[in-house]
């Protein structure tokens, strides 16, 4: 296999493998270096040495990710407020590899559950669940036993639980978001109050960087005296843009033309269940 080959066969697992990243880490940035050092790693392997390119390739991604994890965890354990994953936006909609990779990504709530799992079961979980490996590969990717990977992975699924989607259809979901802003904007509390379900919840995570609520806010009501208690003080120029975070519907904050913070919507019932705000500068390089 040539230099051309080589990196043309990486090009096509390239979606596969940010995805698995992303979803083990819940970081954009991490999982495009993971990726990236993956590649270098493949570039220089004798490929007639390798059987399985894409077991090959999602065993590099898994185990640099399992290192990465646990060498953060300590500070992942003294993170100040709620901790949400780096939102990933569709940007280019007719980029057919971000098409498959926001096909494949999981919403913020799934990559939630994901993180009351330790790492290796994530890693089992993930490798069984979404790419459908078979536990031998498996075994072989996180050094356990092909039994023990396998109640690895029944305790994880467990653990994940049944997890929902909203049915909502996507142009009803951006009227939806649509409306939600305006609403906010305007100060129209009644409106605010009619799009959100009685018991909706707002996370939001500045991780100490930037000013954010350290707890969830929890109900309607409160969730709307607190956007009508930020637009009363709000005196900059901001501007926000629609589009999808982690395959929901959401939006980018501008202040000052700098991008300030990313919400999404969580919907059930054609109502929002709970608002996801990531304002830590540190999460929101790579948007521009």
């Amino acid at each position: 296999m040539n230099d051309v080959q080589t990196e043309l066969l990486f090009t096509t697992y390239k979606p596969l493998l940010f995805s698995l990243a992303y979803r083990m880490l819940g970081s954009v940035q991490d999982a495009e270096d993971i990726v990236q050092d993956a590649y270098f790693t493949w570039s220089e392997q004798e490929m007639d040495l390798v059987q399985n390119p894409k077991a090959y390739l999602c065993k590099i991604v898994t185990n640099r990710c399992l290192d990465l994890l646990r060498s953060a965890r300590k500070q992942r354990e003294t993170y100040v407020g709620p901790w949400l994953p780096e939102p990933l936006l569709a940007e280019n909609k007719e980029d057919p590899a971000l098409q498959y990779v926001m096909k494949e990504s999981l919403s913020t709530a799934y990559l939630l559950l994901l993180e009351q799992l330790s790492e290796t079961e994530r890693a089992v979980f993930l490798l069984r669940e979404v790419l459908e490996y078979d536990y031998r590969f498996i075994s072989e990717m996180v050094g356990k036993s092909s039994s023990n990977c396998r109640q690895i992975f029944h305790r994880a699924k467990k653990a994940i639980g049944n997890h929902t989607t909203s049915t909502m259809s996507p142009p009803k979901a951006s009227a939806l978001t649509e409306q939600f802003v305006a609403a906010v904007v305007s100060g129209n509390v009644s409106n605010l109050l009619n799009l959100l379900a009685v018991d909706a919840k707002l996370i939001s995570d500045g991780g100490g960087k930037i000013k954010a609520a350290l707890v969830p806010i929890l109900g309607a009501e409160r969730i709307s005296r607190f956007y009508m208690g930020i637009m009363a003080k709000t005196t900059e120029d901001f501007s926000f843009k629609y589009t999808n975070v982690n395959g929901e519907p959401g939006i980018v904050l501008y202040v000052e033309q700098q991008v300030y913070g990313v919400l999404s919507l969580q919907i059930k019932n054609d109502l929002i269940q709970t608002i996801y705000w990531v304002v830590n500068p540190d999460k929101l390089t790579h948007i521009t």
